[in-house]
């Protein structure tokens, strides 16, 4: 199998420059279905947003590759006197790393402006907790790049309660292969997945599994994949973990055997672990003490299929993560195994 590296690499940071965070997704659900398109795969939108690719397999059985295109990511909470905007969180942000970090606010009427998350106490010279106050909602605004000074000035722009608050990805590829961005859970495999799919058209086979692609859209929020076509088995390729009492790397594809939700379907481990062992897949096992995935959130909705999580390791999760081509070219060839060989 070849993996088109220059293909994954430019789709991944494609995807990662459309702003998508939980329920903002309509933009880069249609760049993914023009993926799907260019390949020749019929896909379907589901109610929710979620898409849905198809792709025929030789066999029987049915399997799901499920990966999350939203992101975490900010709203309009309120503007106080001062025309500072004040936000809620979408998802879990590490809100720390991103003091002083650029935004854009989009309204409801598709007006965008900067801006850029700040402290309330955001200056050494006048604050004496400037580095100490601690970061977070109630301790941050947003200051927009716009000449206002009140509640009013910030309202007459057009900017209101609800409206979103995206974060600038600063994605960065460097000749040593690494890849860093914000929001590469999971938007990283997003290009993986469809990588795969490359590989497989450029080398005109057919996967032994009947293959149904799903890309969520409120996985950040806890619900992207409620709602599961039928399947026999659901793959979620979502990142995996790095960190004490871990043993994956950013070179690593990571098997996931529990995590928060439970363990994951013994045999689709263990097959996992022996096709990287048989293949000399750079690889680890672990267990993810706080994490959920679309495949948690398809089993508590009800739906009946084994189900199993790999991905690529991340260091830096929700903060400025990092990995290596290494692993997101392991977790390809894992999936390929998988797909051709189940």
């Amino acid at each position: 199998m070849n993996i088109d590296k220059d293909y994954v690499l430019s789709l991944a940071k494609d995807i990662l420059s459309i702003p998508s965070p939980s329920g903002y997704t309509k933009e880069v659900i249609e760049r993914i279905k023009q993926e799907a398109d260019s390949f020749e795969l019929d896909s379907i939108q589901t109610k929710k947003g979620n898409l849905i690719v198809d792709m025929p397999g030789t066999g029987d059985k049915t399997a799901g590759l499920i990966v999350h295109v939203d992101t975490l990511g900010a709203m309009v909470r309120s503007v106080n006197e001062k025309g500072h905007i004040k936000f809620t969180s979408i998802g879990g942000p590490l809100w720390p790393t991103l003091d002083g970090e650029y935004c854009q606010i989009i309204t409801r009427e598709g007006k965008s402006y900067t801006g850029t998350f700040l402290s309330e106490s955001p200056a050494v010279h006048v604050h004496k907790d400037a580095k100490s106050k601690k970061r977070d909602p109630e301790n941050m605004y947003v200051r927009i790049d716009e000449q206002v000074s009140s509640k009013q000035d910030v309202l007459g722009l057009g900017i209101g309660v609800g409206d979103y608050i995206v974060f600038d990805p600063k994605t960065t590829i460097t000749d040593s292969g690494y890849i860093k961005s914000r929001f590469l859970d999971d938007k990283i495999n997003v290009a993986s997945v469809f990588g795969l799919v490359k590989a497989l058209k450029d080398a005109k086979e057919t996967p032994a599994l009947n293959l149904k692609l799903i890309i969520s859209t409120y996985e950040e929020v806890g619900h992207g994949s409620a709602f599961i076509p039928d399947v026999d088995e659901l793959i979620a390729v979502d990142m995996g973990c790095i960190g004490e009492d871990l043993s994956c790397t950013e070179e690593d594809v990571s098997i996931c055997a529990k995590d928060s939700s439970g363990p994951y379907d013994y045999d689709l481990v263990s097959l996992f672990k022996n096709t990287a062992v048989a293949n000399n897949i750079n690889h680890a096992v672990d267990i993810y003490p706080m994490y959920g995935s679309d495949v948690s959130a398809a089993r508590s909705g009800g739906n009946d299929f084994k189900g199993a999580l790999i991905g690529p390791g991340v260091h830096a999760s929700h903060g400025m993560e990092r990995t290596h081509y290494n692993a997101v070219k392991s977790t390809v060839e894992l999936l390929y195994h998988y797909v051709m060989e189940s």
